[in-house]
């Protein structure tokens, strides 16, 4: 599809910003100086499993995933975005020259100007599309408990079970199971050794008086899984017939779940009613990105439909008074289709990632994204910056509580309750005790 020139912007070089809104949870999303470079992806594992895996702009350009802003510095904010941001998501691209911004599209896009600051126009401009698309304020989100930063996948039943002995500690509603408990990718009803009775264990979790989540990525298939070596007629496809790359984690190459294929549906139907069969009423679905690469599908449709298709499947399976939770997700695509949504890449003990990537774990990137992402809360749903992480050990954990407090929507702990000192304890009964505002931009 040709690109076309939308609009050129008089910036005054000194002063303008140009914000970049990124395609995924961890795609850096923020704000540049004219002629600052932007961030981009370390390697193509990296650009398939944290951007849009279609292409990259230019070295020279900014490039919005369906949004972008512009502040030229001494005006109103101009605000181009998708003309239909739920189900099309155009790049919009800025190259500055000779004091211009000039913005140049491959697909309808709209231009709105609004005074204040980029986060004061771009909250102005999703009011519109919540107006355009009559959607509900997001439902308040549930405080909870997630077995990640602490274990990883190393975590075992033994380990839940002992954090849900002394769970009444911290004022959390959810218990939530990460990435461990089952055997593969992609196989999220065959437990891991570690996991001796997965139903058993959610049964005692809600009858400690808790709500019980879980952890899924459903649109990604491991290399090593059953539904791989067994259906491999439910993967998407590239022109030459071989499994879309969908990157490589896990220490396996991994595929993206062709939803639209009638068996692979099936099986996502099934995992998830079998989820809500086991009292399970909090979904975190992760590395959702899956869902939306382009490829080969068993029905002729465009990747971000197929995308939005399955997150309906989703919902009908768990029903519509559990909470879903988007992580990894196509941001403009996702709007109307979850409660809350990561809105940043994962933090991590460290402050920076290594090799300075921060679409990687690291506090670093994680603020980077909460702050700029902040106007989406409570416009198409509940913000989630992850996890506070506040036991000994934790680098700058003083300055992440603060984030998380002043742009938590979704409010979580990751800590072995019994490994929090005094101030890591009375941080986390804090943060998650404290009323979250109805908006983080108004």
């Amino acid at each position: 599809m040709p690109v076309r020139p939308v609009t050129e912007i008089p910036i005054d070089p000194d002063l303008a910003v140009v914000h970049e809104q990124g395609w995924q949870s961890w795609s850096p999303s923020t704000s540049y100086r004219p002629g600052t470079p932007a961030h981009r992806p370390s390697g193509d594992t990296r650009r398939i499993g944290a951007w849009r895996s279609e292409s990259l702009p230019a070295p020279d350009v900014y490039r919005g995933e369906g949004l972008i802003a512009v502040d030229p510095g001494d005006g109103p904010v101009h605000v181009i975005a998708s003309a239909d941001p739920v189900n099309s998501v155009p790049a919009i691209d800025v190259s500055i020259a000779d004091g211009r911004a000039v913005v140049t599209a491959a697909q309808d896009v709209v231009v709105q100007t609004h005074e204040g600051s980029v986060q004061e126009a771009l909250a102005r401009w999703a009011d519109s599309v919540v107006a355009s698309l009559g959607l509900a304020a997001p439902r308040p989100a549930p405080t909870i408990w997630c077995s990640w930063y602490q274990y990883f996948t190393k975590v075992t039943e033994a380990n839940v079970d002992a954090n849900l002995a002394v769970m009444d500690r911290i004022p959390v509603d959810v218990v939530q199971v990460d990435d461990g408990y089952q055997a593969e990718i992609g196989d999220w009803l065959v437990p891991s050794r570690d996991f001796a009775d997965v139903p058993g264990l959610f049964a005692r979790i809600t009858d400690s008086g808790h709500r019980a989540g879980i952890w899924t990525a459903p649109f990604l298939v491991g290399a090593r899984s059953r539904v791989a070596s067994e259906h491999p007629e439910w993967l998407v496809r590239d022109n030459d017939g071989s499994p879309v790359n969908a990157g490589h984690n896990w220490d396996q190459d991994l595929y993206a779940l062709d939803s639209t294929h009638p068996g692979a549906a099936e099986y996502l139907s099934t995992v998830f009613r079998t989820l809500r069969g086991w009292g399970i009423d909090f979904h975190k679905i992760d590395f959702i990105y899956a869902g939306a690469l382009p490829g080969r599908r068993y029905a002729d449709v465009s990747p971000v439909e197929a995308y939005r298709g399955a997150l309906r499947l989703i919902r009908d399976a768990i029903g519509p008074e559990a909470y879903l939770l988007g992580c990894g997700a196509p941001q403009l695509p996702s709007i109307g289709l979850v409660d809350a949504m990561r809105v940043s890449p994962d933090i991590a003990p460290a402050y920076s990632p290594p090799g300075g990537d921060i679409s990687m774990p690291g506090q670093r990137g994680a603020v980077l994204n909460g702050e700029s992402r902040a106007f989406q809360h409570g416009r198409f749903w509940v913000n989630d910056p992850d996890c506070l992480v506040a036991r000994p050990g934790i680098e700058r954990r003083e300055e992440w509580a603060e984030h998380v407090s002043r742009f938590g929507g979704l409010r979580g702990s990751s800590d072995a309750v019994d490994q929090l000192d005094d101030w890591g304890l009375e941080t986390t009964r804090r943060l998650l005790g404290e009323p979250v505002p109805r908006y983080l931009v108004t």
